[in-house]
C-alpha cells in the first residue's frame, strides 16, 4: 500500500468535487455535494472493509466524481433513458479515475483495474466491484434513503429497496441489517424483505 500516491489520487478527486455547484449544508457551512459523498463512501469503505486495495480505495472515492456534468434532464425519460444515462456515467467516471491515478504514479494495470471496478464490470462475480457496489447501497441507505422517501411513495420506496437489496452481497445485506433506522423507515425495509 503506497500510502502518499493514494492520498495524492484522492486530494486530486476531491479537488474535482469541490466544483459540483450541487452543495449540502454542513454545520451551518454549504458544501459541495459530490465532496460530501466521496468522504462518506470512504468512510463507509474503511469502517467495514479496512483491507481494501488501493485501487478499490480509488474506485470507492471516484464512484462519482464529476457527476454533476451530465445531467439526467440530457437524457430521454423512462427506464432507457435513465440506465443509458448511468452508463455514460460509469465511464466517465471511470475514465476520470484512471488519468487521476496515471497522474499520480499508478501503472496502467492498476489504473484500468479500477476503471474496470467503477463501471462495474463483473458484478457478482469480481469482489471489488461488489464491494463498490455494496458501499453505495450502504452509502444510500445511511445518508439518502430518508430524503428519498420523503420524495416518493410507499410503493416506489419498497420497489427501490428490493432492487437494491438484490445487487448487494450477503455481506453487505447482514452490514445494513445493523443500522438503526427511524421507525417509519424501518417498517418500510421490512415490508420490502417479506
Amino acid at each position: 500500500m503506497n500510502v502518499k500516491r493514494c492520498q495524492q489520487a484522492f486530494a486530486a478527486i476531491d479537488k474535482i468535487n469541490r466544483q459540483d455547484p450541487n452543495t449540502l449544508t454542513i454545520n451551518n457551512e454549504s458544501v459541495a455535494k459530490e465532496l460530501i459523498y466521496g468522504h462518506q463512501m470512504t468512510a463507509c469503505l474503511n469502517k467495514y472493509w479496512p483491507e481494501a486495495n488501493e485501487c478499490l480505495q480509488v474506485a470507492v472515492r471516484a464512484q462519482h466524481v464529476k457527476r454533476w456534468y451530465i445531467a439526467r434532464t440530457e437524457y430521454p425519460e423512462g427506464k432507457q433513458g435513465y440506465l443509458t444515462w448511468r452508463k455514460d456515467l460509469g465511464k466517465m467516471h471511470a475514465d476520470i479515475a484512471k488519468k487521476v491515478m496515471l497522474e499520480h504514479g499508478y501503472n496502467e494495470q492498476e489504473a484500468e483495474h479500477t476503471a474496470k471496478i467503477i463501471r462495474k464490470e463483473k458484478l457478482k462475480r469480481d469482489q471489488d466491484s461488489q464491494t463498490l457496489e455494496d458501499v453505495a447501497c450502504l452509502v444510500f441507505l445511511q445518508h439518502y434513503f430518508a430524503p428519498f422517501a420523503e420524495k416518493h411513495s410507499d410503493e416506489k420506496v419498497i420497489s427501490i429497496l428490493q432492487k437494491t437489496w438484490r445487487k448487494m452481497s450477503a455481506q453487505g445485506q447482514d452490514i445494513a441489517l445493523t443500522f438503526t433506522l427511524p421507525s417509519h423507515l424501518a417498517a418500510l425495509v421490512n415490508k420490502a424483505l417479506t
